[in-house]
């Protein structure tokens, strides 16, 4: 077993401070709260239990679990491999890991025929799996070969040490060059499915800088850095600043221009330190082709 210790900077439910930690879901560290397996300032806690700054938070993650995912000859395309990790750009269209309903034709299913190893400590149906996207985006992830390599991986997220990019093809001209999008974020009442911006008070504190690498008469090309990581992130901060992304249909125009798929979304960097060695290490991947069609087809509007 792995016992893990954390100091608060600020105050939340015991179970989203540690599932931002260690990447495990708010329902793994309940039944570990539930287990007595939490402890807050020394304590047994529950999952509930109020986390103020200054705290010590402690939890004790059992040995991983056997891995059952079903392993699948899926084409995927991996960027870097060596024995802690791998870097796989994910295509649009892909689910990350399975779900309700959706237990075939994952990258967890690629992945597990693909490599000799991953990480447990997610669990049956997502070993290896240290963070998402979304299924119709493309892009970036890092995945873990072991539990080592996946909790040093789960600590720079939470820190903010590793750093991931987006490209966006937006809706409409940004007239900022730059800048930061702070609100709280959470459940849209209004549609469970969804995630909305909340008042102050409400939701998770999310972070989203941004900057404009090409205007055309219609659209803007951005690229996005994420300082949180909440669920649909970018997509929701495009939509509040008024630019929703190009094929979005939860977030963006209901009347969409172009016959796409998913959105115009796109992980295309991303840095980390190896687990390891130790060494700063970014990874890039290129656009997708449908991505640089419609590209194409807004650069020819604008001339």
């Amino acid at each position: 077993m792995q016992r893990l210790e954390f100091t608060a900077e600020c105050s939340a439910r015991a179970d989203l401070f540690l599932s931002e930690r260690t990447q495990l879901t708010r329902s793994a560290v309940k039944k570990l709260a539930d287990a007595d397996m939490v402890w807050l300032n020394g304590v047994n806690a529950k999952a509930g239990a109020a986390v103020k700054s200054g705290d010590k938070v402690e939890i004790l993650i059992p040995d991983p679990v056997p891995i059952k995912a079903k392993a699948e000859d899926i084409p995927i395309d991996i960027l870097y491999e060596d024995d802690d990790i791998a870097v796989v750009n994910k295509p649009q269209g892909m689910t990350v890991h399975a779900g309700a309903g959706n237990f075939e034709g994952t990258l967890v299913n690629a992945l597990l025929y693909r490599l000799r190893s991953l990480s447990g400590i997610n669990g049956e149906l997502r070993p290896g799996i240290v963070h998402r996207i979304d299924k119709e985006t493309s892009g970036l992830l890092v995945v873990a070969k072991n539990d080592a390599a996946h909790l040093s991986l789960s600590k720079q997220i939470a820190e903010k040490t590793a750093k991931r990019e987006y490209l966006a093809l937006l809706e409409g001209v940004l007239k900022e060059d730059s800048g930061t999008i702070v609100t709280q974020m959470g459940r849209d009442p209004k549609n469970r499915l969804r995630q909305a911006v909340l008042p102050a008070g409400e939701g998770r504190r999310a972070e989203t800088e941004f900057f404009v690498e090409e205007r055309f008469k219609n659209n803007t090309l951005a690229r996005f850095s994420l300082r949180t990581g909440r669920t649909h992130q970018i997509r929701v901060h495009a939509k509040y600043i008024g630019h929703p992304v190009v094929g979005d249909k939860v977030y963006g125009y209901a009347r969409q221009r172009f016959a796409l798929e998913g959105q115009l979304l796109h992980a295309f960097r991303l840095t980390l330190t190896h687990p390891k060695t130790g060494e700063r290490m970014t990874f890039e991947a290129p656009m997708p082709e449908t991505f640089l069609h419609i590209l194409e087809i807004v650069r020819k509007e604008s001339k």
